[in-house]
C-alpha cells in the first residue's frame, strides 16, 4: 500500500488502520472518489443522515495535500469577496460570502462532536511587508465586516510584536476566527467518524474509470460500485480521471514545507508568543507556526505543474532565516511536498458531470477550509438541496490558456507581474 509522504505529520499521526481495497460489486447511496478533505466531509455530512457511503481512496486517507498542508485555517476563498463580487456580480459574492466561515466552523464542531485528537489552536494572522500592503489588508478588513465578520483586527508593528516577533513585517490583521491543527490528525478523525456511522472507506482503491449515466458505476482494478450518485473529489491528484469533462479547468501546483528539530520552548514562545499561525501578504506567501512539540513548521514555495524543487529544504530554509534569522543553526527534521490544484479565476471549480455524477476542486491554496465546506454542500445536493452548491456550480470556469502543454509557462509569465508588485511600496 502507498504509505503517506514522508512528512513531520506522517510520522506523529494518531494510530489508524488499514482499510482493505474494494473487492467485487457493491452498491451504495453515494459513492465518492477520493479520501482527502473535500471526500470525507461529504461522506461524513451524508452519513450523519442516514445515507450508505463508499469512499474510494487511491492511497491512504489524507494521503494527498489533505495530509500535507501547512495546517492553517484561513478563512475565505482565494480571492477576495470585493473581487467575487466585480467579476460575478453582487449576488454571488452575497452568497458566497454568506458561506465563506462556514468551513472553520465546521472544523471546529467536528473536532468537538468526535472528540478528534488534531491539536486544534485558535489565532491567524496575515502580515505586511510594505504600507501598500497594510492598506491592502484595512480593505479586506472592511470587506469582511461588510459580510459578518467584524471581529478582525489590524495592528501595526508594535502591536504584532504580541505575535510574531521579526522585522520583518510593517504590520498585520488579526482573525480570531483562524486557527491551526495537524491536518492528516484531522481527516484521520473524521474518516473514523464516517465509518462509525456505517460509511465504508476503501484504501489502495484507484479508480480507473466511472459510468456517468443516470445510474453511475464506478471501478477500480478489483472493484465494482454502482451507486445512485458518485461525487469526484481528487483535486490535484485526479491523474487522468474525467480528463476531458473537468482536468482542463485545473492545475497542480506543489508547495514545500518543512520542520525543524524539537526547539528549546523559551525560544518558540519568543518568536511566536501568541501560538497564531502566520502567513503573509505576498503573492507568493510563506506560512508558519508553531506544533505541540515545539518545533517550527515553515512552508511555501510554489511549482506550477506541480514537479518537486530538487531541494525542499534547500528552497524552504533561506525563507526560515530570512524571517528568523536567530535559527540559523537549527537543524530541519522533515521536508515534504505536496500538490493543490489551481483554478484559473482561484475559485474552486464545483458542478455536474451529469445530474447523478457532481464534483469539486480547485481550491487554489485554500483548500483547509474551502473543501470542509464544499463537502458539506456536495452533500446538501445529494439530499436534495442544492441552492448553496449552486452557488459555485453556475459561476463560469475558463481553462487555462494553452492547455496542458503550455499552460505552465503561461501562468509562470502572468506570475511575473504579482511578483513585482509584492515588491511595490
Amino acid at each position: 500500500m502507498t504509505p503517506h509522504a514522508p512528512s513531520y505529520y506522517a510520522a506523529t499521526a494518531n494510530p489508524s488502520p488499514l482499510r482493505p481495497p474494494l473487492l467485487g460489486e457493491t452498491r451504495a447511496d453515494v459513492c465518492i472518489v477520493g479520501a482527502g478533505f473535500t471526500g470525507i466531509s461529504a461522506a461524513l455530512e451524508m452519513a450523519e443522515r442516514g445515507a450508505s457511503v463508499v469512499v474510494l481512496e487511491a492511497a491512504r486517507v489524507g494521503w494527498g495535500a489533505s495530509g500535507r498542508n501547512g495546517g492553517q485555517i484561513v478563512n475565505g476563498y482565494s480571492r477576495g469577496l470585493d473581487v467575487i463580487a466585480r467579476r460575478y456580480g453582487a449576488q454571488a459574492a452575497e452568497a458566497l460570502g454568506g458561506m465563506a466561515l462556514e468551513g472553520g466552523q465546521i472544523i471546529r464542531d467536528r473536532v468537538a462532536t468526535y472528540a478528534i485528537d488534531c491539536a486544534l489552536t485558535p489565532g491567524g494572522v496575515m502580515t505586511a511587508f510594505t504600507a501598500r500592503q497594510m492598506r491592502g489588508l484595512e480593505h479586506e478588513r472592511q470587506v469582511w465586516a461588510l459580510h459578518g465578520h467584524a471581529g478582525m483586527e489590524l495592528v501595526d508593528q508594535a502591536g504584532l510584536a504580541g505575535i510574531v516577533r521579526t522585522d520583518r513585517y510593517v504590520g498585520g490583521l488579526v482573525d480570531p476566527l483562524g486557527g491551526h491543527m495537524h491536518p492528516l490528525n484531522l481527516v484521520l478523525g473524521q474518516a473514523a467518524a464516517v465509518e462509525q456511522l456505517g460509511g465504508r472507506i476503501h484504501e489502495d482503491s484507484r479508480v480507473i474509470d466511472i459510468e456517468t449515466g443516470p445510474a453511475p458505476v464506478v471501478r477500480t482494478a478489483s472493484g465494482t460500485v454502482r451507486a445512485n450518485h458518485v461525487l469526484v473529489c481528487g483535486n490535484a491528484y485526479l491523474g487522468q480521471l474525467l480528463r476531458q469533462e473537468i482536468g482542463g479547468k485545473i492545475m497542480p501546483v506543489s508547495s514545500q514545507v518543512m520542520a525543524t528539530e524539537p526547539l528549546d520552548p523559551a525560544i518558540l514562545e519568543a518568536l511566536l508568543p501568541a501560538n497564531y499561525c502566520v502567513e503573509d501578504a505576498n503573492y507568493f506567501l510563506d506560512y508558519f507556526r508553531r506544533t505541540p512539540d515545539h518545533r517550527l513548521l515553515y512552508g511555501g514555495g510554489t511549482v506550477y505543474g506541480g514537479a518537486d524543487p530538487a531541494s525542499i529544504e534547500g528552497k524552504i530554509r533561506p525563507l526560515m532565516l530570512k524571517t528568523f534569522p536567530s535559527l540559523a543553526n537549527v537543524r530541519v527534521e522533515y521536508a515534504w511536498s505536496g500538490n493543490f490544484a489551481l483554478t484559473l479565476p482561484r475559485i474552486p471549480h464545483v458542478g455536474r458531470i451529469t445530474s447523478t455524477v457532481l464534483f469539486s476542486h480547485g481550491d487554489s491554496g485554500h483548500g483547509v477550509t474551502t473543501t470542509h465546506l464544499l463537502g458539506r454542500l456536495l452533500g446538501e445536493a445529494v439530499l436534495g438541496r442544492a441552492e448553496r452548491f449552486d452557488a459555485f456550480a453556475t459561476l463560469p470556469y475558463l481553462p487555462f490558456p494553452g492547455g496542458r502543454t503550455f499552460r505552465v509557462p503561461l501562468t509562470v509569465l502572468g506570475s511575473w507581474y504579482y511578483r513585482a508588485l509584492d515588491r511595490v511600496a
